[in-house]
């Protein structure tokens, strides 16, 4: 936020931190995408600094044609445009502005692409492999293979299994609280196999904390070899290895098991709002993705064993 040069800018970060809620994560993200709009408009504009309340939708087209011709994603566009649409919402309800130009701007249309994801043999040598290793006692072995169990137990974004503390995982019950996009909380069920990881990762756990010491993170679940909770890095590193022995070439992240969960439940006949609520998404389309690789595996299915297809 101290890095932003625009005190209007300031203003709305500061909001969203202290009356939103906002994960530094996404407050960072706006920050980048605001200071760069504000960036634009100073140079095509040929001032020292912005009046928002002057910018029109042609300068909005301006600047996203910008964005095209630097090479960036549509989806990269388009998160930059909804930035700048919530700020002029903000601007809005403040009175600083009568109009927000970046609603008269069409966002950028996203091409739809199947998420990766492993069929079911796959996960099961992915989880196999865990289990196996897991059995000599290393610690990051024991801890690897709670969080692929419970990554596809409970198709969880990276984020959320990160931030999940102690307290948030009820094994009695197989439930564990997770806090999605917006900070919103949501209750998961926990499947047997990982409460059985997760159990004894419990103990790994317990065994390092006893010999790290008072520097060790009691609250967080899933610690690194020091005690620490785990940085998006290693935890994103530590699944992304497991993954590349089943299928290097892929380039499988570690959203895959989200995917994979998805999927499978989908394939498996679970209802597409109850994926939805587990999935933690806030609308149904953003779930329809996963109907399209069903279809697609029907599709395959139904080409091979249809004598006339």
């Amino acid at each position: 936020m101290s890095g932003s040069t625009d005190a209007t800018i300031v203003q709305f970060l500061t909001y969203l931190a202290k009356e939103r809620d906002v994960s530094p994560h996404t407050l960072a993200a706006y920050g980048r995408d605001l200071e760069g709009l504000r960036a634009f408009l100073t140079e095509h504009l040929g001032v020292a600094s912005v009046d928002w309340a002057t910018v029109d939708r042609l300068q909005m087209r301006a600047w996203l044609a910008s964005l095209a011709r630097r090479g960036l994603a549509k989806r990269t566009s388009a998160r930059m445009l909804s930035a700048a649409r919530s700020f002029y919402r903000f601007l809005h309800r403040a009175d600083l502005v009568e109009v927000n130009p970046a609603r008269a701007v069409g966002s950028p249309k996203l091409d739809r692409h199947l998420p990766g994801h492993l069929d079911r043999a796959q996960i099961e040598t992915v989880l196999t492999a865990a289990a196996t290793r897991a059995q000599e006692g290393r610690f990051t072995d024991v801890r690897d293979r709670a969080i692929l169990e419970l990554f596809y137990s409970a198709g969880l974004r990276l984020s959320e299994l990160r931030g999940i503390d102690r307290r948030d995982l009820d094994l009695l019950g197989g439930l564990v609280k997770v806090r999605g996009k917006g900070r919103k909380e949501r209750i998961v069920p926990v499947g047997g196999p990982a409460q059985q990881a997760l159990r004894e990762y419990e103990r790994a756990r317990e065994q390092l904390i006893a010999t790290v010491g008072a520097t060790a993170d009691r609250a967080a679940l899933f610690l690194s070899q020091r005690g620490r909770r785990m940085s998006p890095k290693t935890l994103h590193n530590a699944v992304v290895a497991r993954l590349g022995e089943v299928d290097e070439g892929a380039g499988l992240s570690a959203h895959a098991l989200r995917h994979t969960f998805a999927t499978h439940l989908l394939d498996g006949g679970a209802d597409l709002r109850a994926v939805q609520e587990l999935l933690g998404h806030a609308s149904v389309s953003t779930t329809q993705i996963y109907t399209h690789t069903s279809v697609d595996r029907l599709k395959q299915v139904h080409r091979k064993a249809h004598p006339r297809a």
